[in-house]
């Protein structure tokens, strides 16, 4: 069920209406309606997914029971190996299969041989990758400690499969969700008010500014061959934004829905192109998985402690893994291998975390030192987005050789268009000016009412007659 879908027009108010008030005074039933609520939300897409997630959901939390009770370490190990195991494994076989066994193939077949393995026609999960590390973080954190399991097994069910941040996040952490579930939730205007203003932002943000992208996006990357030097830098620019605009507007919608519902999820962009350094970058892109990896692959492996070569080992691992994480191509891990080389000279530098305040800090504006720090961080990050969105490999070399190879200057401006150009200037102007609020609409929350009705209504029309007839897919279900 998509987010911007008739269906759950329909389907968020029902079980909004039962929640609070229908089922107000009991805590206990308005999680059992979230589970069930959860698994018909996923289930929408392939009833059959719902017994990967309930299996996931069975073997962590047994495991996290165990853990908490057995003092032996080795049996601890063996316990969070069967959790890492179960999970990894499930990802491993349904998104990463067909790949290592190509890869094999193509490898092998430079000395020579040419075996014929057998490929398997698999569906994908939708929202595997993220599930699987948020009920993955909740056995690691028991068995180091810093996390008592919960012996609630409704409260865990519906923690994992809460349907705002199910198929594509953010990857919450058992110690800031979990609870939520075990307290009493109190309905307030306020919260609710915030949530439908995240959700029409969010909602702007994908079906505005990332699904128009997208069109011109599919367009130039289908011909790039035949396109000017010009175009292909808009193509480049345009993914930015539509990937950007697609998955950030999801997390504003999940975190809006969740606070429907007396849930707080934690924020997963903080307006990431306004970075002044690829290190600024990535503490502001996809927070909860860059978290993720930080806590728990790269302070394991060591972080930045030791040797140089220490060093550069434990931070490509994570850059590396971090770009497989997000699809079975060779595509994601250069794309994840660019980003770490990126990042590299400012950690040995000790200048990755130069840039921890906000840019223009008590400023309105930035001076010209930040607009050219800006500016070089957004070129060089619309770049490597090529590999991210490029079919394979051979696809972005030659999209990126094109870029100065074809003529500067298109036949025409039909990549151009003006509606589409002021919708986008719009939106770097509000994403600017709400460099230090949650979202574009919640800064205007103690405006005149007349002027917030205005400003709800404007939206609300943006959205209904610049939304393009054919619907585009959240890129991050892929994932």
């Amino acid at each position: 069920m998509l987010f911007n879908s008739f269906e759950f027009a329909l389907f968020l108010p029902i079980v909004f209406f039962l929640y609070w008030f229908v089922l107000k005074n009991n805590t206990k039933n308005q999680n059992l309606l979230l589970l069930i609520s959860s698994y018909v939300f996923y289930g929408w897409w392939d009833w059959r997914f719902l017994s990967l997630i309930a299996f996931s959901s069975v073997v962590d939390y047994t495991v996290g029971l165990k853990l908490h009770k057995t003092p032996q370490k080795k049996k601890r190990k063996v316990l969070l190996l069967v959790s890492i195991i179960t999970n990894l494994g499930l990802l491993g076989f349904f998104k990463y299969y067909n790949f290592f066994v190509e890869s094999f193939v193509d490898g092998v077949s430079l000395f020579g041989f040419h075996p014929s393995p057998n490929t398997l026609n698999i569906i994908l999960p939708v929202g595997i990758s993220f599930y699987t590390f948020q009920t993955l973080s909740y056995t690691i954190d028991i068995y180091n400690r810093n996390l008592k399991p919960t012996k609630d097994a409704l409260s865990f069910f519906a923690f994992v499969s809460f349907f705002p941040q199910l198929v594509a996040g953010p990857i919450e952490r058992a110690s800031n969700l979990l609870p939520q579930f075990v307290k009493k939730r109190r309905f307030t205007y306020e919260h609710a008010a915030n949530g439908m203003r995240l959700i029409l932002w969010g909602l702007f943000k994908k079906m505005v500014i990332a699904d128009n992208a997208a069109i011109l996006v599919n367009e130039i990357f289908a011909d790039y061959e035949t396109q000017s030097t010009l175009v292909l830098f808009a193509g480049a620019f345009y993914f930015a934004l539509q990937i950007y605009g697609d998955f950030s507007g999801y997390s504003d919608i999940a975190r809006g829905t969740a606070k429907l519902f007396g849930f707080e999820l934690m924020i997963n962009f903080r307006v990431p192109y306004f970075s002044r350094d690829i290190a600024e970058f990535w503490r502001r892109w996809h927070i909860s998985l860059s978290t993720w990896f930080r806590d728990y692959l790269y302070i394991p492996l060591g972080g930045s402690r030791g040797t140089k070569w220490m060093v550069i080992r434990n931070t490509m691992i994570i850059f590396v893994v971090s770009g497989f994480w997000h699809g079975a191509n060779w595509t994601f891990i250069v794309w994840g291998a660019l980003n770490g080389l990126y990042f590299l000279p400012l950690l040995l530098t000790k200048r990755n975390r130069h840039n921890l305040d906000t840019v223009a800090q008590n400023r309105w504006l930035p001076n010209l030192k930040e607009i050219m720090q800006m500016s070089i961080t957004f070129f060089v990050t619309c770049l490597v987005w090529v590999f991210f969105r490029a079919e394979n490999i051979d696809h972005a070399i030659r999209y990126l050789g094109k870029m100065t190879t074809n003529q500067l200057m298109p036949d025409n401006f039909y990549f151009f268009p003006p509606s589409l150009i002021l919708l986008i200037g719009l939106f770097i102007l509000l994403e600017w000016f709400i460099f230090r609020h949650d979202n574009a609409l919640e800064r205007i929350k103690t405006a005149p009412i007349a002027i917030r009705h205005f400003a709800y209504i404007a939206f609300v029309l943006i959205i209904l007659f610049f939304t393009p007839s054919v619907a585009q897919d959240f890129i991050y279900f892929q994932f």
